[in-house]
């Protein structure tokens, strides 16, 4: 049963969050995060990507990279910007965008149960990306980013969380983006042991998004064996709140393919026929911007393996039955023909692409589903690589743990 904990928050001051908390590391690019940051000192960018304050010739696993993050973060400390809890706690995360809602809690999460596999992962990890977290969290002392959890919904849990929501917010802010963060504190004593109670009987936590940050915590825990490294920043949502966006597709050439051929040959797999609409209406149908016109696509009943949920997944019989065989991307993790849209850029971002003459073809997915993402982890199965797109994303320096011994 999944074990978490409160623990002491660094967070910012009230007033400034909305000025200090960012975007993930790992969804700007480092010309992006400048420009996002400039005029903004307190930008949290200056900590998680850090490389903005260097010269751009400095490589990004330069040691002065991740000094000067330290730098930056202890500044914002010294300046009283960010403020650690005198006490343990736990915290409600609260993230509206446009219509959609969704209230994580945030605690700590056990090092052990992620080694035991009550904390269960779907992806492949890159030593290099972990590498750098490692890196990152040593250097500073502290978990900057959270790991994206979810569970199985529990009416108890939701109960108690619609109730704490009822109280005024510590923190409630309109990102530039038009997000809306919003933080609650949970101090007394009866509330914490009510969650860690609840959770207790909770079977499974499952990693949505924060393979690296998480398997990083890991190995800083395995190394340190401290009692504040044994445990990872988290936020953790109920299933049934999760907002997956699909992660789509663009490939550089149709492998010298004609395009009559190529479009022959998708026939092979499936049912192809002109639409105007840009994305697919259900699990099993992908739409194509191809000659600048958008093709819905449906697979043949015979290519969707009923007996594997990995296999089930649209991103993986396109790669086993498209990209690998008519294409020849076999690994589109190192193919420098495929790249990779997350969903919140829209199909207008895909047809930018198509029509920009440096990709070929588009292909616009239907989202992995929750449940599909359980089922796999519960399995021991990996998903393909670039399978989902949670969105909004979490706002990193909403909360720090520190891991100082």
């Amino acid at each position: 049963m999944a074990q978490i904990f409160p623990f002491p928050a660094l967070r910012p001051k009230p007033e400034l969050a909305s000025k200090i908390c960012e975007l993930p590391y790992d969804v700007l690019s480092s010309d992006e995060a400048r420009a996002r940051a400039k005029g903004n000192p307190l930008s949290f960018l200056r900590v998680s990507k850090p490389e903005i304050d260097l010269d751009p010739s400095i490589h990004l696993d330069d040691p002065r990279v991740y000094a000067k993050g330290k730098e930056n973060f202890e500044k914002l400390i010294a300046d009283k910007a960010l403020f650690l809890e005198a006490r343990p706690c736990f915290y409600l995360y609260r993230q509206i965008m446009g219509k959609h809602v969704q209230i994580g809690l945030v605690a700590a999460a056990s090092c052990e149960d992620y080694e035991k596999n009550i904390i269960k992962k779907h992806e492949l990890t890159r030593p290099d990306k972990e590498d750098d977290r490692v890196r990152h969290i040593e250097t500073l002392q502290s978990q900057t980013g959270p790991v994206f959890l979810t569970y199985r919904a529990r009416a108890s849990i939701d109960a108690f969380v619609i109730k704490k929501i009822a109280e005024k917010p510590d923190v409630d802010f309109n990102a530039t983006d038009g997000i809306r963060h919003t933080s609650w504190t949970i101090s007394q004593q009866a509330d914490i042991q009510l969650i860690q109670r609840e959770f207790a009987g909770v079977p499974a936590l499952y990693v949505a998004d924060g393979h690296h940050r998480s398997a990083a915590a890991v190995r800083v825990w395995k190394k340190l064996k401290t009692s504040s490294s044994s445990s990872f920043l988290s936020v953790i949502f109920p299933h049934n709140q999760m907002q997956i966006l699909p992660y789509n597709r663009v490939v550089k050439d149709l492998n010298g393919l004609g395009l009559d051929r190529f479009i022959e040959r998708i026939r092979e797999c499936g049912t192809l026929r002109i639409q105007h609409q840009p994305s697919p209406s259900k699990k099993h149908e992908i739409t194509l911007f191809l000659n600048d016109i958008w093709h819905v696509f449906e697979w043949n009943k015979d290519f969707v393996d009923r007996e594997n949920t990995t296999g089930q997944l649209d991103v993986s019989l396109l790669q086993k039955q498209m990209l690998g065989p008519l294409l020849n991307i076999d690994d589109p993790r190192t193919s420098d023909r495929i790249s990779f849209v997350g969903g919140i850029r829209g199909t207008d971002e895909l047809e930018k692409l198509v029509r920009s003459g440096d990709w070929a073809v588009a292909f616009s997915m239907f989202p992995t589903q929750i449940e599909d993402l359980m089922s796999i982890a519960d399995q021991g199965g990996i998903m393909p690589p670039k399978s989902t797109w949670f969105e909004p994303k979490l706002r990193d320096a909403m909360f720090c743990h520190m891991i100082r011994g």
